[in-house]
């Protein structure tokens, strides 16, 4: 006698629920498994699931949720019969195909990882090292046009327009010249001035431009100090460090800019705000560029110790805070004991006369502001 309960279809023993995926309608049904779910609403027409179709849905335990790939795609049966679930798990030989596996879910993470090491080279070693390359191809003109828009920015904080007295002005004009032929800069456009704030500072900008904020001229006694400052900014200016910063912290939106040329934009502004007036060079800058300054006071035959003396004097008073000259590379008794030992009898004439540093002490007008 032959087995006919095995080639009979079989029937839930209790509803399933089903949504038919065009309204959001919970839906009693029972299901028949022959050659193809067929699932039947009371009073409606069967609606039949090929069991190739048939996919694993997200669920909760206890309910085998599924979807089928010739239904539409909000379609949802649930089936809560244990017996049930598994009869059709049998059937659905395709039923955890779209799943990913250990060996997918290992091949995402291998790819996410790559990425997310591939992101850490790149701003490690990609960004640093393009900026030092192209930092110095920089066309002068581009490096201007950077200037110009920064140096907008800087006067919106630091001031209007710079001091105006003409004496004065020569004076200034006098000593940054003379620095500027001892370094070998050979940029004739050259640009320089002090902005009435009582802010101790100087900087460079792209482009030629030199700054000296009127706090920095009220504390400094002799123009051997103040002409060391500058030479520090000289430093700077000679290597790139203003353009090798601005790249590095503008990275892949000022590198595109570049290329297209614009580059006054939103780029200036991050450089004129965190560059200039935060003055964040690295630690080798900062050394390449007290290098600098030693040589340029020795080749002029003045002692780079003045200038080390007033920026420790600065930091002293004012407790290296953000308005310090040092606002983000504090000065160390290293950085003055280097100055002092480097420190040499004068051999060269006064960089200004006593008249014209008088004049200079007062550009903005006379007296401190």
């Amino acid at each position: 006698m032959s087995d006919v309960s095995a080639e009979a279809p079989s029937q839930s023993a209790r509803p399933t629920i089903f949504f038919d995926g065009v309204s959001s309608r919970r839906r009693q049904v029972t299901l028949t498994l022959g050659d193809a779910v067929e699932i039947l609403e009371e009073g409606g027409t069967p609606v039949r699931w090929a069991y190739a179709d048939i996919r694993r849905a997200d669920s909760p335990a206890g309910i085998l949720r599924l979807a089928s790939k010739s239904a539409p795609p909000l379609a949802r049966l649930e089936i809560r019969d244990a017996a049930l679930a598994a009869d059709v798990t049998v059937r659905c030989t395709h039923l955890d195909e779209h799943q990913t596996t250990r060996r997918g879910v290992a091949k995402i993470v291998g790819w996410s990882v790559a990425a997310a090491v591939s992101i850490v080279c790149v701003v490690l070693f990609g960004v640093p090292l393009a900026a030092d390359r192209l930092a110095p191809l920089v066309p002068k003109p581009i490096e201007r046009r950077i200037g110009d828009a920064s140096e907008v920015q800087v006067k919106t904080i630091f001031g209007r327009s710079t001091c105006s007295d003409p004496a004065g002005q020569a004076a200034f004009s006098k000593l940054v010249n003379r620095l500027r032929d001892a370094a070998g800069l050979d940029d004739d456009s050259m640009t320089a001035g002090v902005l009435p704030t009582s802010v101790p500072n100087a900087f460079a900008l792209p482009g030629g431009k030199v700054f000296v904020l009127k706090g920095l001229l009220d504390k400094a006694d002799n123009p051997d100090e103040l002409a060391g400052i500058l030479a520090h900014e000289l430093g700077h200016l000679k290597h790139h460090d203003n353009m090798r910063g601005l790249i590095y912290n503008g990275g892949t939106s000022f590198l595109i800019g570049l290329l297209f040329g614009d580059v006054t934009g939103s780029s200036a502004v991050i450089f004129a705000s965190r560059s200039v007036v935060e003055a964040s060079y690295s630690r080798e800058a900062e050394t390449n560029a007290d290098t600098f300054a030693i040589d340029i006071m020795h080749a002029l035959g003045r002692s780079p110790k003045p200038a080390a003396e007033l920026m420790f004097r600065i930091t002293g008073k004012e407790g290296g805070g953000l308005t310090s000259i040092l606002a983000s590379h504090p000065l160390t008794e290293d950085r003055l004991a280097r100055m002092t030992k480097e420190d040499r009898p004068a051999s060269g004439p006064p960089l200004l006369t006593d008249a014209e540093w008088q004049a200079l002490k007062e550009i903005c007008g006379g007296g401190k502001i």
